[in-house]
């Protein structure tokens, strides 16, 4: 393990994680979106085996970030365990996971596919295996890390240390059988998901454009996730928030719109399946379904029940309310009609119709 005296000496000037990130010695993957984790350039990644890469984009302030990882035909992840949390959306494979609390314990065993979106406990051990003997297994993890080796900036304790956290895990029979528990305003609490792409969604009409979402509550964890779908010829409703929300695409063909929350040039990210972005802190976003299916995404960000990164107005209904109200969504009528003409410019590129109603803006562009 490489000392922090080492890392200054070396390093000196960046934070502990982007240290531990060069010491990893895999690529790291900037900008504003990804085009497609499914072909990015992966490199060997010797502490969990495999191939891998970050995945540091513009949004994700050091509160959240990401990595693909590949497991080889027949092959396995190597054993670990670590102090900070982690979802998983499965790109490509099949395959199953041993998860287990110290040496000697029974292992428990769940399997995944593509589509596949679970947790790991914190601090628990757990090791992947790749279920096919021809093809490589990929998956994109979600990780507060940034968060953890920057506060702590030790490595031994982020992943040798023997803390158990009974209120995450204490292998229960059916802690990854897909059985989950349904709340009010579409929150569903569980430790894994089959299958994201075909999840039965609950309407979302405050979000506009007929959308639908549901949020995840994993393994008692900050760290949670949901999804959203909205129709052909339908663009949703810009809004703001906070740091680290990681956007995948699980279907569609479109794009995004980012722009600073007081003023600035707008930033297009042109997205299919398996593209990923991440809208930077305060900045508005926008999404438009340019394409012939329906658009669904992945959002890896704050739990609902115990999110620590989201300010106060989301707490007290700001994604629902136009900022006129004290909210973080701008209403239709609100926006540039310059927004609306762009994105029927686009559907009529691809011979498809504007399915949005007329509105009646308040301001002119």
């Amino acid at each position: 393990m490489v000392s922090l005296s080492t890392w200054i000496s070396t390093f000196g000037g960046e934070t502990p994680y982007q240290m531990w990130q060069k010491v990893e010695g895999i690529p790291s993957i900037k900008g504003f979106y990804v085009e497609d984790l499914n072909t990015i350039d992966l490199a060997p990644w010797p502490r969990k085996g495999g191939k891998g890469a970050f995945i540091n984009l513009e949004g994700s302030e050091h509160a959240i970030d990401a990595y693909v990882h590949e497991i080889p035909p027949g092959g396995a992840s190597q054993p670990e365990k670590h102090f900070y949390e982690e979802n998983i959306f499965v790109l490509q494979g099949r395959g199953a996971s041993n998860v287990w609390v110290k040496e000697g314990d029974r292992k428990q065993t769940f399997e995944w596919q593509e589509g596949s979106f679970f947790s790991m406990p914190l601090n628990v051990w757990h090791q992947h295996f790749n279920g096919q003997g021809d093809k490589p297994a990929r998956y994109v993890g979600v990780t507060r890390a940034p968060l953890m080796i920057n506060y702590f900036h030790d490595l031994d304790l982020i992943f040798n240390c023997d803390f158990v956290f009974p209120s995450r895990y204490q292998a229960e029979e059916a802690f990854f059988s897909g059985k989950g528990k349904s709340y009010p305003g579409r929150v569903w609490e569980t430790n894994f998901v089959a299958d994201a792409y075909g999840f039965q969604l609950e309407d979302y009409k405050t979000r506009g454009a007929g959308s639908t979402n549901i949020h995840f509550e994993f393994t008692n964890s900050s760290l949670g996730g949901h999804i959203s779908e909205f129709p052909v010829g339908t663009y949703k409703k810009a809004h703001c928030h906070g740091p680290g929300a990681e956007i995948i695409l699980l279907s569609g063909y479109g794009y995004s719109l980012m722009w600073p929350k007081e003023a600035g040039e707008r930033v297009k990210v042109p997205w299919k399946k398996g593209s990923m972005f991440v809208p930077p802190n305060q900045w508005w976003h926008q999404h438009f379904n340019a394409g012939r299916e329906p658009a669904r995404y992945l959002v890896f960000g704050s739990s609902v029940k115990y999110g620590i990164l989201k300010f106060r107005a989301y707490r007290e209904g700001g994604p629902d309310l136009s900022f006129r109200e004290g909210g973080i969504q701008c209403e239709y009528e609100d926006e540039n009609p310059e927004i609306r003409q762009t994105f029927e410019a686009e559907l009529a590129k691809e011979g498809l119709a504007c399915k949005m109603p007329p509105f009646n803006y308040r301001r002119k562009a």
